[in-house]
């Protein structure tokens, strides 16, 4: 554990500690409310009967035993609706007197509804065994109300058996007819949306997006390279006019006269060298020695200036009439350099040409795949739309398949098994404690809604506080390093005071526990209060 936890942790201590009050004060609160709420419930007691469904053992063949747990269940599911209808439970109510208070300030069917659903259980336990139970204020018309009910399933099985089995059949097979149409024209639907709009659709906006990255960074990758080609072209350019504009100086000095397409006529080799010497000023300025434009204007100005020295003239005119390097008046020459350079600029050019038709296809299906991601959250809320009830319908499909198939062997059974019959294995006994509320439960969240109830108010007092209980905070909040703390130095009176309301506080504390102790003992004694 680092240093900062145990701050932390130490730091929550504290807290408690400082507030234990508080925490305490909630707990006893917590522990008064619990055990008024307790007395307060009413006591509902419940009891239970267990019940047997026994069956003709009698199978048409060795091959086909009787599927015990399915039948058992379909049985009990039906005669259970029969028992828990309106007319079954309001004969019931009527003959036990039961909510005589209910009855009469609610209608009789809101009775029977809360009879229904909240007092009245029955539930498979294992095999061919279920049990019933029946809960209630009077633990004596619960234990009457219980045997009533099992009694009744012996009665309803013998004389809807024949017509449930037949009725569930018809209704099942009718019920999976209209589901499969329902689930076959969405599933037609879906697979026709989904086959128009195959790119557009949310699962593919991951590959979409991937390859719209890729063609992005593909495009960005095609422009620099047209950049540095663009650029090497305008050195490429000026290297050929650099150079032609040298060659027609010396071809000038040595008496010839120069046929270089696309050149214009100089000024003088001092003007160019000036011009040269200014160029590799500005460059220097910005580059290193190392750059190739430094390096290139560097070769130029000592061409130059080499030419301008053997020529000894000041206008650049070559004082040579004739020699090895003369060449004749009126000849035309061709620089093999320049020839390289113009060889490599046309080079640079169909290369340029080349990224421009890549880029412009590039961008075409930029464009495309951006269309298919910007139509993904369009297509995702139609897909939602669109299949917003598929699953229910599926599920609910396949619910009825399992029912049909359930249907079709109960109907089979109950042609062939007319001895079947339910038998009470563990009639209900008396119930001698309540079934709810659950003491001990009440306790517990009582207690624990106390405490967290105390631990929050004490966390958000020291949150509203605008105190100071750490050098460490008032260093975040200053800005500034704390040299030294001085606790709090508290007088003889003050001292004196604290010990009282400690006293006081103790002795309150005490009382408190004391009287919740006798007061759960009296009730308990009492009979009250049921562990």
């Amino acid at each position: 554990m680092d240093q900062e936890q145990r701050q932390l942790i130490k730091k929550y201590v504290d807290i408690l500690l400082r507030r234990k009050k508080l925490i305490i004060t909630c707990f006893l609160v917590g522990l008064v409310a619990g055990l008024g709420l307790y007395l307060r419930t009413p006591k509902v007691y419940q009891c239970t009967s267990l019940i047997q469904y026994q069956r003709q053992q009698v199978n048409p063949t060795a091959m086909s035993p009787d599927d015990v747990r399915s039948r058992t269940q379909e049985v009990v599911s039906t005669v259970s609706q029969q028992i828990t209808s309106r007319s079954s439970l309001e004969a019931m109510i009527k003959e036990f007197d039961l909510y005589a208070d209910m009855r009469a300030s609610l209608p009789m069917e809101d009775v029977v509804d809360l009879m229904r659903e909240k007092h009245i259980e029955i539930s498979q336990e294992r095999g061919d065994i279920f049990k019933v139970s029946y809960q209630g204020g009077d633990p004596k018309k619960v234990l009457r109300v219980t045997n009533a009910i099992a009694a009744k399933f012996i009665e309803e099985n013998l004389r809807f058996r024949e017509e449930r089995a037949s009725e569930t059949s018809a209704y099942v097979q009718d019920e999976l007819r209209m589901a499969k149409e329902a689930l076959d024209q969405k599933e037609a639907g879906m697979r026709d949306y989904k086959l128009q709009y195959y790119n557009e659709m949310p699962d593919q906006l991951t590959n979409n997006m991937t390859r719209l990255n890729a063609l992005q960074e593909q495009y960005q990758n095609n422009q620099v390279s047209s950049q540095d080609l663009e650029r090497t072209k305008v050195m490429v350019q000026e290297q050929i006019s650099l150079r032609e504009e040298l060659l027609a100086q010396q071809l000038r000095g040595a008496g010839a006269v120069p046929v270089l397409p696309g050149t214009q006529q100089p000024t003088g080799v001092l003007a160019q060298i000036n011009q040269l010497r200014q160029n590799l000023q500005s460059l220097q300025a910005r580059y290193t020695e190392q750059h190739p434009e430094v390096r290139r204007v560097k070769k130029l100005l000592q061409e130059l200036e080499q030419g301008q020295a053997a020529t000894g003239a000041p206008n650049g005119e070559s004082a040579q009439t004739g020699g090895e390097g003369a060449v004749p008046n009126n000849q035309p020459y061709i620089d093999p350099q320049i020839e390289q350079l113009r060889q490599q600029l046309n080079n640079l050019e169909y290369n340029i040409d080349r990224l421009k038709q890549e880029r412009a296809e590039i961008t075409k299906q930029i464009a495309t795949y951006q269309k298919w991601v910007g139509a993904a959250p369009v297509r995702e809320a139609e897909w939602a739309a669109l299949t917003r009830d598929y699953e229910q319908l599926h599920q609910h499909y396949q619910g009825l398949v399992g029912q049909s198939l359930q249907a079709e062997s109960a109907h089979s059974l109950e042609k062939r098994q007319k001895g079947s019959q339910f038998k009470i294995v563990d009639p209900a006994h008396f119930p001698e404690k309540p079934f709810k509320p659950d003491f001990r439960k009440i306790m517990l969240i009582a207690v624990g809604l106390g405490l967290g109830i105390g631990g929050g108010l004490a966390l958000g007092f020291e949150l509203v506080g605008t105190s100071f209980k750490d050098p460490a905070e008032l260093e975040v909040y200053l800005g500034l390093p704390v040299v030294c703390a001085v606790p709090a130095i508290s007088t003889s009176a003050e001292l004196k005071k604290r010990k009282v309301r400690q006293i006081l506080w103790g002795v309150l504390l005490i009382i408190s526990v004391m009287f919740i102790m006798a007061a759960a003992g009296y009730f308990w004694k009492q009979g009250m209060i049921i562990l």
